[in-house]
């Protein structure tokens, strides 16, 4: 269906920074391309987000979330818009638990009632070299890659890929530079998600993230999700552990099972209408 000339509602959320613009199309199957995404995502000439997020029909869940970034590319996760658009579905029904459909499975979300923090249950990461996906044979859990002072990553795909460098001070990467040299290498055929993080304490990580598509963002949730496994797997902790974010706090939890559940809070910023 063509959206040309179409006036729609939004609503503009943030998860810790992490920021989005929500379009809630179950009822009209509508779909944004590159160009209108690019647009609307603009932070001088259109409503400004990190990534955009199209509510659609799903028959297994409550709505299927289509998640495209700034750049206009679609990915197959992002956690922190998980919480947004469950917050939403709740506020819709007044449940306390959703099903979103996804391209990277069926994410199970709930809330505790009178509580704010939303848990979403990320599913089980996958750990091996094939699936982050690398172009060649690796040992994910201490990476054979250096780029500049960054170097031996742990990798994990949470829905999509991501390469976490550990150091000893997260705020004085070069991230700016550093983050789109190694989310374009060639070692990463669909492109990487870059986090740098720092082992505060047992349980305490910093953690700063480049998004690709996107660039350097406040928060990312299945960044946080990825580093926990990787700094689990090393035994820099142990398997629930908060994650401190440029934006704020997420709660993790690696559970016995394998699934990997992020706890945090979900924003509405203001609701709109834009012309498309």
């Amino acid at each position: 269906m063509s959206t040309i000339g179409t006036s729609v509602d939004f609503v503009k959320m943030h998860g810790l920074g992490n920021d989005f613009v929500v379009f809630d199309f179950r009822d009209n199957d509508l779909r944004l391309d590159a160009t209108q995404v690019q647009s609307i995502a603009d932070r001088k000439q259109g409503i400004g987000c990190d990534q955009l997020i199209t509510l659609l029909p799903a028959d297994n869940a409550t709505a299927f979330m289509r998640i495209q970034n700034a750049d206009g590319s679609e990915v197959d996760a992002c956690g922190n818009a998980s919480r947004c658009v469950a917050s939403l579905l709740m506020s819709e029904s007044g449940d306390d638990s959703v099903v979103l459909a996804t391209n990277a499975g069926l994410l199970a979300c709930s809330r505790e009632a009178g509580s704010d923090v939303i848990s979403v249950d990320m599913g089980v990461p996958a750990l091996d070299w094939q699936a982050i996906p690398l172009a060649r044979a690796m040992n994910t859990i201490t990476g054979d890659y250096t780029h500049g002072p960054l170097s031996n990553p742990g990798f994990a795909n949470v829905g999509n890929p991501h390469a976490v460098f550990f150091v000893e001070d997260a705020s004085a990467v070069s991230l700016d530079i550093l983050g789109p040299a190694i989310e374009t290498d060639p070692l990463f055929p669909e492109r990487i998600n870059v986090e740098v993080a720092e082992v505060m304490s047992p349980d305490l990580i910093r953690m700063r993230v480049w998004e690709r598509g996107v660039g350097i963002t406040r928060a990312c949730g299945t960044g946080a999700c990825a580093t926990l496994i990787a700094a689990s797997r090393r035994g820099l902790v142990g398997r629930t552990a908060t994650i401190r974010l440029d934006g704020g706090d997420l709660q993790l939890e690696w559970t016995a099972d394998d699934h990997i559940i992020m706890s945090g809070g979900a924003t509405i910023s203001f609701h709109g209408k834009v012309s498309l």
